[in-house]
């Protein structure tokens, strides 16, 4: 049974167990609609709710893709979506807009590609710099209003801006990176979050599979994006691996897998998670994570074998860390 939490006030609970979606459209090697739908099939049958994607996960396609999904019938799915983030079709390189009419022209696109009237969860993918998040918030606010949007959400930005953002509409959620290899947003917007009423929404939550202990890089598809981002170049992946014996320790005495730990840490936070995957194996994993319970000597040995900062390299490459922390 997978636990569940608050997203907002209007709604009953949600499963706190996700799904991302990115990686069957986009930037984890080669993709298979008919493979990634089973996959999206199973996951609603086995009680998620939560299917996170964005405008620019393969530029559109992963909100059609979601659409033939919902077309099946799922009407008590939450589909979350983004905006903000602009890129050309297969390149990495990006920009950041939150101008309203992209805003509004954006919102728009993303009702057309899912086939429906109203996104669940509209998140700003990424702040931009120099643009008062008051004035973007005014915008969604507005979109709240006409009915196009149930709830307003933001991506990667700090307490600060959180704050401000909250002053004008109540924020449903917050998502950023978080597992035990990244866990910097303890120290300040997990608090503010909770402060605020505002769910944490944790993506990566195995942080890009690193968890798993069995990535190799030399496996990775030429076009998996994880072969340009620091944490996992060659001398930084063997140096992480490394690291992840006590993760391997408690999932033998738990006779789980170190995914599952690192997910049921995840969870154990309180907080909302979605696992990418394109693989009904790895997706049924991660559903059986949810009834994994960890003790507290579980938790205490993970929090100190993994404090922030434990472990070797960036996430992104400068042009992925663009309106991170915005």
């Amino acid at each position: 049974m997978i636990p569940a939490l608050p997203l907002g006030t209007d709604v009953p609970d949600l499963p706190a167990l996700g799904l991302g979606c990115m990686g069957m459209s986009e930037f984890y090697g080669d993709t298979d609609d008919t493979q990634s739908l089973s996959v999206l099939a199973r996951a609603y049958d086995l009680g998620v709710r939560m299917f996170d994607t964005a405008d620019m996960y393969g530029n559109g396609h992963n909100e059609e893709l979601l659409a033939r999904f919902l077309k099946q019938g799922r009407p008590d799915a939450v589909i979350a979506t983004k905006f903000g983030i602009r890129k050309a079709a297969g390149e990495y390189a990006r920009s950041i807009d939150n101008s309203p009419d992209y805003i509004r022209q954006a919102c728009d696109a993303s009702l057309r590609r899912l086939g429906g009237e109203q996104i669940g969860l509209y998140y700003v993918h990424r702040a931009e710099t120099g643009r008062p998040i008051e004035d973007t918030m005014q915008v969604l606010a507005g979109l709240v209003q006409a009915g196009k949007i149930a709830r307003i959400g933001l991506s990667e930005v700090s307490a600060a801006t959180l704050r401000r953002a909250h002053a004008v509409h109540p924020v449903a959620a917050v998502q950023s990176e978080y597992s035990l290899t990244t866990r910097d947003m303890e120290a300040d917007i997990l608090p503010a979050c909770r402060e605020l009423g505002t769910a944490f929404v944790a993506y990566s939550p195995l942080g890009r599979g690193l968890l798993s202990g069995t990535l190799d890089r030399e496996s990775l598809a030429p076009n998996d994006f994880r072969r340009n981002a620091p944490r996992f170049g060659a001398e930084a992946l063997q140096a992480n691996t490394a690291r992840l014996d006590t993760l391997r320790s408690i999932a033998d005495l738990r006779e789980a897998t170190p995914s599952q730990v690192a997910l049921a840490w995840v969870l154990a936070m309180g907080v909302f998670a979605i696992p990418g995957t394109k693989r009904l194996s790895y997706l049924e994993q991660n559903i059986a994570a949810a009834s994994l319970k960890l003790s507290a000597d579980d938790i205490a040995r993970l929090n100190q074998a993994y404090a922030p900062g434990s472990f070797t390299g960036e996430r992104y490459t400068a042009e992925g860390m663009k309106g991170v922390n915005g």
